[in-house]
């Protein structure tokens, strides 16, 4: 019997490959249906010219209460609107895809 021989060294190619996401959150949608008409009309409301006071006063007027129950004041309806701009940007943000990074390839030499 003839022993084989076994090559000192091997070939590898190696190379790295980047990918980047934004989608470890879960989607869902955790606002109800009275919260998505209520800032409809909030939003309609402001685009006619009403200021955050006269929102409240409108939205008191008709008998809408806030998420716990409350009555709207002008400082609760910014912070309704602002956290709707914030919750578009980072479902958007959520949605951005990316390339893949690709290292550079090389072949390397190793000994066994």
């Amino acid at each position: 019997m003839i022993d084989e021989i076994e090559p000192q060294y091997s070939n590898y190619l190696c190379f790295t490959v980047s990918v980047r996401t934004n989608r470890l959150m879960p989607r869902y949608n955790r606002w109800s249906l009275q919260q998505e008409e209520t800032i409809q009309l909030v939003r309609t409301l402001r685009k006619e010219g009403l200021g955050y006071r006269k929102i409240a006063k409108h939205l008191n007027q008709i008998g809408l209460t806030t998420a716990r129950n409350t009555s709207w004041t002008n400082t609760k309806v910014f912070s309704f609107l602002k956290r709707y701009k914030e919750r578009q940007e980072r479902l958007a943000f959520i949605e951005k895809e990316y390339e893949p990074a690709w290292g550079k390839m090389e072949i390397r030499w190793e000994r066994n």
